[in-house]
């Protein structure tokens, strides 16, 4: 006859399932909403998980110390879901507060990195620390015996299993249709939903379960306490890799799936499904291996073939595969490729990584131990791994040595953990751990000098690699702290082109050379009077460099997230350019474009922007209705602004969403176009604090002025050699854009919203048909232009506009 806590066993299971997936629900939100105060750059990006990860660190070693174990581990795990609860809907208040007190200190420098960590600290330690508690408290319900301990790893592989679900739902459902109230919301009703059922369970549960036979005990309860420790050191390096793979594969996958917010949630919800997957698998053997120590290490050693196998499909097979986007651009046909691609190169070492964890816990067992002190010993040693493999590896390795040494480093630290793992039974079983020493030091040496190099053209290119083979030569590749960047070199035309993130961002080709000198001289002519500039994002510099004649400009500031931007690329770009970088009114800020904005005290009369496109991870913070009100606020009166707004690789309702969003803030604005033949292809906003008029006269007094000479040269660089074609490239206004935008959505800190549009039209090709959609009903312009009537009809004539 089944005890009745047996029966409960697989209740608690599904209950951690559930957890899991409210802790992954968390994780989404509430990274993406302290984005949003402290910006999206690395640093920023490893304070938020390094406080992540730490709360739970200190969750799993502070429950057993503080919490004794008389009390009933389910009421203790019911208590703990039920704070997580809370806290979840604690932090979408707390985190516009602490925000609030963070806009108010110098966001850079040592400073600003001392605050920013303030402020997660602040929002993400008490509800991570109660999560980090949640295992040890159910640990104690199960006795610490073998079966007992195997039940702890699919405890650790349904929570994990729930994981995926809480990523996938998020990632892909409750963010994209919803909001991250709505999302957090429906995570702490789980939690409630949780902490009842647990608490009801406790009322019919004994103190501690009966799990059935002991069995018996591994040889790890007679090994010594060296041996032991040596086992929390190969379960933290193991959480080390995990962590340091994790980051150097999303960041070479995402150049070949688009790194947009649902590449990022696949391959989050991939390496947690093979966690879970071999967390199951290795609970399963756990409870019947007289040498767990033997398997652990087993799992170490076979990652070294396991990140060489990743490593060689990234660099030398996956980018090969014969595929367009551009010509199946479905979204569905998409995501079923880039589920395939990933599954293939990340399944295989999560597995190895998620059997780790029940393996090192049957590893360090004995007879008659707090259940709970062990699992928490073992969860934050390897939470700790965790930690320094995702600081290290995002801040400092990949920066450093680029990705090619940080796979090499990854899987020499394979090894070694392999090596400690197997020391620990070379008294007992010195044949077998011989062997397996000799063979792991065989794949070390034979497997770590093949590790490839990423492709050149991948990190150019990135998902269209395919379709530029033998058509261009790729000059630079650096792989900074926040972004992989490229140059290359047209073989037809010779054309120089700057890639970040597998897409090309900026060029000399005249279409690119229009755009760019259009942010910056049609804010800077329209001004009557610009004193100072703010540029966000560099690009090849060339936009900044439109600055640069202009005789009254006293002060030009660059905010740019990639530093190797900046330092490496304007080289290549130094004539188009003029040089800016080492202009002497030229000041170069490192770090997030809204975190800069958030925090400085200065303002000014020009702000113009020319991020990433918008379904790039962390773009469209620079595309909300609170982003624009942040930079209407930082201008001086009488300012203007403008923001580049890029038809192609979008959809209607994405561009449809950024427009009105900035409409909003700026209601007097106008759209002016950059077209290619005639036909849509990107499209600059302008707008400012003011109702907006162009004095057409002044402009053409100052170009034909001697200090204004390099202005007019700049100008005709790019095919416009009067005010009047300048101005002729006037698409439409606000007043006009009504019916057009009615039913757009407006892009708010609380949602979001245009990641998730922009992101299912990222292989679309349909800027054509979405400039002719918005402009159907422009009128013309009659109160825009102070001008003599004579230049209004040459303007009319040359828009074609009846009206």
């Amino acid at each position: 006859m089944t005890k009745p806590s047996f029966k409960l066993l697989p209740i608690l299971l599904l209950l951690f399932v559930g957890s899991g997936m409210c802790a992954l629900i968390y994780e989404v939100v509430w990274f993406q909403l302290l984005e949003l105060v402290i910006g999206s750059s690395a640093v920023s990006l490893g304070v938020l998980l390094a406080t992540f990860m730490g709360g739970m660190c200190i969750g799993s070693l502070w429950l057993p110390r503080v919490i004794s174990n008389k009390h009933h581990p389910l009421r203790v795990y019911a208590a703990l879901e039920a704070g997580i609860g809370v806290c979840g809907a604690i932090v979408l208040f707390v985190v516009p507060l602490v925000g609030n007190l963070y806009s108010l200190t110098p966001g850079h420098g040592f400073i600003g990195i001392a605050m920013r960590a303030v402020v997660a600290a602040i929002c993400l330690l008490p509800p991570t620390i109660l999560m980090g508690a949640t295992l040890p408290a159910v640990a104690r319900w199960i006795e610490s015996t073998p079966k007992g301990i195997s039940w702890l790893g699919f405890f650790y592989g349904g929570n994990t299993a729930g994981a995926v679900i809480g990523a996938v739902v998020a990632g892909f459902y409750l963010l994209r249709v919803y909001d991250m109230s709505t999302s957090t919301f429906l995570a702490a009703a789980l939690n409630f939903i949780i902490a009842g059922t647990a608490f009801t369970i406790a009322g019919k549960a004994p103190l501690v379960a009966d799990v059935g036979s002991e069995g018996n005990f591994p040889e790890a309860e007679s090994e010594n306490a060296a041996g032991s420790r040596l086992i929390y050191v190969v379960i933290g390096m193991s959480g080390l890799c995990a962590l340091g793979a994790e980051v150097v594969w999303t960041r070479l996958l995402s150049l070949m799936l688009g790194a947009s917010t649902y590449t990022f949630s696949l391959i989050l919800a991939i390496f947690l499904a093979g966690l879970g997957i071999g967390s199951a698998a290795g609970a399963g053997l756990a409870r019947a291996l007289a040498r767990p120590q033997l398997a652990l290490g087993w799992a170490q050693a076979l990652q070294i073939a396991g990140i060489a196998w990743a490593a060689f499909m990234i660099a030398g097979v996956l980018p090969y595969w014969p595929i367009n986007p551009s010509l199946s651009p479905s979204p569905w046909f998409t995501l079923h490729v880039d589920i395939s691609r990933t599954l293939w190169v990340v399944l295989p070492s999560a597995c190895l990584w998620g059997a780790s964890f029940p393996l090192a816990l049957a590893a360090v067992v004995k007879r008659n131990e707090d259940a709970g002190k062990l699992a928490g010993r073992v969860y934050s040693a390897n939470t700790f791994g965790a930690i320094i493999g995702s600081l290290a590896f995002s801040l400092v390795i990949v920066p450093t040595w680029g990705t090619q040494h940080a796979e090499m480093i990854l899987l020499a630290l394979s090894g070694v953990s392999a090596l400690i793992a197997f020391s620990t039974v070379l008294a007992k079983a010195r044949n077998l751990a011989t062997v397996s020493v000799i063979a792991t030091l065989a794949m070390m040496i034979g497997l770590g000098s093949t590790v490839p190099a990423i492709p050149g053209l991948l990190v150019a290119y990135g998902r269209y690699m395919v379709t530029w083979l033998d058509r261009v030569n790729v000059i630079y590749v650096g792989e900074g702290m926040n972004s992989s960047i490229a140059v290359s070199v047209l073989e037809q035309g010779g054309a120089t082109q700057f890639h970040v993130a597998g897409k090309v961002e900026a060029s000399n080709l005249p279409q690119d050379m229009r755009l760019q000198r259009m942010l910056g001289h049609l804010p800077a002519l329209v001004h009557p009077n610009p004193k100072s500039v703010l540029i966000v994002g560099f690009g090849a510099g060339v936009t900044a460099g439109s600055f640069v004649p202009y005789p009254d400009i006293k002060r030009i500031v660059i905010c740019e997230i990639e530093p190797l931007i900046p330092q490496v690329v304007s080289k290549y770009f130094s004539k188009e350019n003029n040089d800016v970088l080492h202009d002497p009114r030229t000041q170069v800020f490192y770090d997030d474009a809204r975190s800069f904005i958030i925090t400085t005290k200065e303002k000014f009369d020009i702000i113009t922007s020319d991020p990433i496109h918008p379904w790039v991870k962390g773009a469209a913070s620079l595309y909300t209705e609170e982003y624009f009100q942040e930079v209407k606020a930082h201008l001086n009166p009488g300012g203007v602004v403008t923001q580049w707004v890029p038809l192609y690789e979008s959809n209607m309702a994405a561009v449809k969403s950024e427009v009105a969003t900035f409409l909003k803030v700026f209601p007097q604005g106008t759209v002016w176009a950059n077209n290619v033949d005639g036909k849509g292809y990107d499209v600059v906003m302008m707008g400012g604090n003011d109702a907006m008029t162009i004095d057409v006269n002044r402009i053409e007094t100052q170009l034909r002025s001697a200090n204004y000479q390099r202005v007019a040269a700049s100008l005709a660089d790019v095919g416009i050699s009067s005010s009047l074609q300048l101005f002729a490239t006037y698409a439409t206004q606000a007043n006009d854009l009504g019916a057009w935008t009615a039913d757009a959505e407006i892009n708010r800190d609380r949602n979001l919203r245009l990641q998730y549009l922009a992101g299912t039209g990222l292989n679309y090709y349909r800027g054509e048909s979405i400039f002719d959609a918005m402009i159907a009903g422009r009128h013309f312009p009659q109160n825009l232009f102070v001008a003599e009537n004579p230049w209004k009809e040459a303007l009319r004539a040359m828009m074609g506009t009846g009206n």
